[in-house]
């Protein structure tokens, strides 16, 4: 077989006019093409990839977009194998690695990213790294793929190709927000929504978020004339009137955990229209000057309540800022009424089954959101696993495993499962987990120890103490709470549930601490609340009157493990403190050795 031919050229009428007689498929067969400024200013570093059956009159279609006038070469990837699908996918497949690469800004669109079915795929995937390769000795990628996929960058890019029920949630919203925005324009309705995308762990919640952060800019960016020669899903949102229904809209996506926040930010850095200020967090949205059209909430289940803050200066403010939204300090409002108060439509990313302290939303509010949306035909359920290899059945077996209430019996999986191709093991010996986590993220990166916070974090105030101690294994806590994963020292510390929720990892290893145990007697799980250090994750509340027995712990205990136990992509390896709950869940995951 012939190899692709991959040529550069001037992006000038001069260059196009030279290389345009060279073959006939030039002008008369699919290729892919990539423009780029690196020759001309390093620090600018745009990109924009396309494909098309005509290159030479899409090229020439480019040189007279003003937006691309800064650009300086065209590098084309042609192959007497290729057909429409194929290039349709080595498109996309570039815009996802130069968006994970960071080293380029990707001028693109979103909408047209595609990982469909075709004959031979399989095969063209090699030649697909045979390019990268190439352009990667061009300086075009500065990482290799193993690197550009295992980083952050690459996860929460908004290029990304959408699950069947993530098109069809991000087409019910647009149509949905588009026919408000048409009552309120006709002046027959101020129309106000709620719309709630509901989801278990690696279903792609932040993922659609993203998206739809990323098109709804570039819809209002759109131009009257669309020069864009493909059918897209969503090709209609960027015509007929919808880009000035868009106009002067505000709209901003709140991310309640730190952590996440950051890295969030840190992707909107990079991508044209996109800006880090969109991203805030609850309390920057209830401070702002200005009224948002919509506001996008990742993570709904972690706003909070009104509770005692990590500060006395966040207790303040949430004074302040219910005084200034509702006239008087209302005990009963909730961070999520500051984003209704705050903006005219809503749309809510959440699982119940995730809230991790008793400061969150309640589980009552959270279930009449849900219900609220149903009713109005605003809810967006996700369940195709982007995340765990075992598939779908895997979060709910994890959650089977470790869900009842200390007043009932538990009811798990029966028989036991188990699944193929998941690498999921119980650990007697901590030392040898550790072992084998580091030996995985040798082999494929992104490895990491996670716990319970069952160990108080003596570190954070004697740098040269150790955390956690079990049977001569000495470790530490996460020395940084921003993108602990990617940090230097990750390999050699242990994340907690704040530092990981939200995130991928190849392989995890979980430490479930002995603040969760097992009461064989009674066939119930059972809280050590005198091995639970996280003083938020168990404080009462006194100003709502509540108190916080040992099965409302239990809620969120369970749920921080179940969390924890569904961050691994490849595999999941286990260790347990508890004599008693590792004897329990030694019926239902397979011993390692």
């Amino acid at each position: 077989m012939t190899p692709f031919d991959l040529t550069s050229f001037d992006f000038t009428k001069g260059g196009l006019a030279a290389w345009t007689p060279l073959s006939e498929r030039n002008s008369n067969w699919p290729v892919v093409y990539v423009l780029d400024d690196a020759a001309s200013n390093p620090r600018l570093r745009n990109v924009y990839v396309g494909e098309s059956l005509n290159a030479t009159s899409r090229i020439n279609q480019h040189l007279s977009n003003p937006d691309r006038a800064h650009l300086t070469t065209v590098r084309v990837i042609v192959d007497e194998t290729f057909n429409k699908s194929v290039c349709l996918d080595l498109e996309s497949f570039l815009i996802r690695m130069l968006a994970g690469d960071g080293a380029y800004s990707v001028l693109n669109r979103n909408d047209g990213i595609t990982e469909s079915a075709y004959y031979d795929r399989d095969r063209y995937q090699e030649t697909f790294e045979q390019v990268f390769d190439r352009l990667k000795d061009d300086g075009v990628f500065t990482r290799s793929i193993p690197e550009i996929e295992n980083s952050d960058l690459f996860k929460l890019s908004p290029f990304k190709a959408l699950t069947h029920d993530q098109a069809i949630a991000v087409e019910g919203i647009l149509e949905g927000l588009f026919e408000d925005l048409e009552t309120h324009a006709a002046g027959t309705g101020h129309a106000t929504s709620t719309t709630v995308v509901q989801g278990e762990p690696g279903t792609g919640k932040t993922v659609v978020a993203i998206y739809l952060m990323k098109m709804l800019v570039d819809i209002q960016a759109a131009p009257p004339a669309e020069d864009f020669d493909r059918d897209t899903m969503f090709a209609e949102f960027f015509a007929g009137g919808y880009p000035q229904l868009l106009d002067g809209l505000r709209i901003g996506l709140v991310v309640p955990q730190q952590s996440l926040r950051k890295s969030i930010q840190k992707v909107f850095r990079k991508t044209p229209g996109l800006r880090a200020d969109m991203v805030m967090t609850a309390f920057e949205a209830g401070e702002s000057d200005e009224h948002f059209d919509l506001l996008l909430v990742d993570e709904s289940h972690r706003l909070n309540q009104r509770a005692n803050q990590a500060s006395a200066a966040q207790n303040t403010k949430f004074r302040t800022i219910t005084e200034k939204l509702f006239g008087h300090d209302d005990t009963s409002k909730t961070q999520l009424d500051w984003i209704r108060a705050k903006s005219t439509h809503q749309i809510l990313f959440l699982d119940a089954a995730q809230s991790v302290r008793p400061a969150d939303l309640p589980t009552h509010v959270l279930d009449d959101l849900v219900e609220g949306a149903r009713q109005h035909d605003r809810l967006y359920p996700l369940v195709s696993q982007l995340r765990v290899n075992a598939g779908a059945d895997y979060v709910g077996y994890v959650r089977q495993l470790l869900g009842a209430s200390t007043d009932h019996p538990l009811a798990p999986p029966s028989p036991p499962q188990t699944f193929d191709g998941y690498d999921f093991r119980l650990f007697d010996s901590l030392a040898e987990m550790q072992q084998q986590i580091r030996a995985r993220d040798a082999e494929a990166g992104l490895s990491r120890l996670v716990a319970g916070y069952a160990w108080p974090w003596k570190t954070k105030k004697d740098k040269a103490a150790f955390d956690i101690e079990i049977d001569g294994i000495r470790l530490r806590w996460n020395s940084t709470q921003t993108d602990w994963i990617a940090s230097p020292n990750a390999l050699e510390e242990v994340g907690s549930i704040h530092t990981v929720q939200g995130y991928d990892l190849n392989y995890a290893g979980v430490i479930i601490g002995p603040d969760l145990g097992y009461d064989p007697t009674r066939g119930t799980l059972i809280v050590n609340r005198d091995s639970y250090f996280d003083t938020k994750g168990k404080e009462n509340n006194p100003r709502l009157g509540k108190t916080y027995a040992d099965d409302n712990l239990l809620r969120f205990i369970s749920n921080i493990y179940a969390v924890l136990l569904t961050r691994g992509i490849k595999g999941t390896y286990v260790y347990v403190s508890d004599p008693a709950l590792r004897a329990y869940l030694s019926q239902y995951i397979p011993a390692a050795g």
